[in-house]
């Protein structure tokens, strides 16, 4: 399936979210991805937060501060955002096998710097962010208020095939 990165953008205000928050563990017996799309967050206790709320439904993209997915490790994470079509996810750092598992599905995970995160969260103060990804350049220009910010990040060239490729799966099929 091919994806689509960036859009309008959510923010999630706090570090250390972890899986347990993303998606609680009661839904984990689901057998489909689909299933878990109305469970999005349903856990994350956060002032102003509404995990059925209309800015979640309508986000494409999701900006975050450190150490986000850390917890049980457990692909559904990753999974929960991509039913939702959250396809990118912007934070100062991640869990390792949160992060893995979000290229291994297609999506994007971007890191960057604590000072362009709180331009970010700045940014986002001036009204509704919509956020532009250039994967191939690897850049990122969000806009808001009559404000832009573009923004630099790395990605390893095996993450970034894994990306284009649409995820690990679609990534093997086309080279063994």
């Amino acid at each position: 399936m091919k994806k689509t990165f960036g859009g309008p953008a959510i923010f999630l205000d706090r570090s250390d979210i972890n899986t347990d928050e993303i998606i609680p563990a009661k839904y984990l017996t689901e057998v489909t991805k689909e299933a878990l799309k109305p469970y999005i967050l349903e856990d994350l206790k956060l002032e102003g937060f509404d995990p059925k709320g209309q800015a979640l439904k309508n986000a494409r993209v999701l900006v975050t501060r450190e150490n986000f997915g850390c917890g049980s490790s457990r692909e559904h994470a990753p999974w929960v955002f991509e039913v939702n079509g959250i396809h990118t996810i912007i934070a100062q750092s991640y869990a390792r096998i949160f992060r893995q598992n979000t290229f291994n599905g297609g999506m994007l995970a971007i890191e960057l710097p604590k000072a362009d995160i709180d331009r970010l969260f700045a940014l986002s103060r001036e009204g509704a962010v919509e956020i532009a990804v250039d994967l191939e350049g690897q850049t990122l220009k969000a806009r808001a208020g009559g404000r832009e910010e573009t923004l630099r990040f790395e990605i390893s060239p095996f993450d970034k095939a894994l990306v284009q490729a649409g995820g690990w799966v679609e990534f093997a099929d086309a080279r063994y």
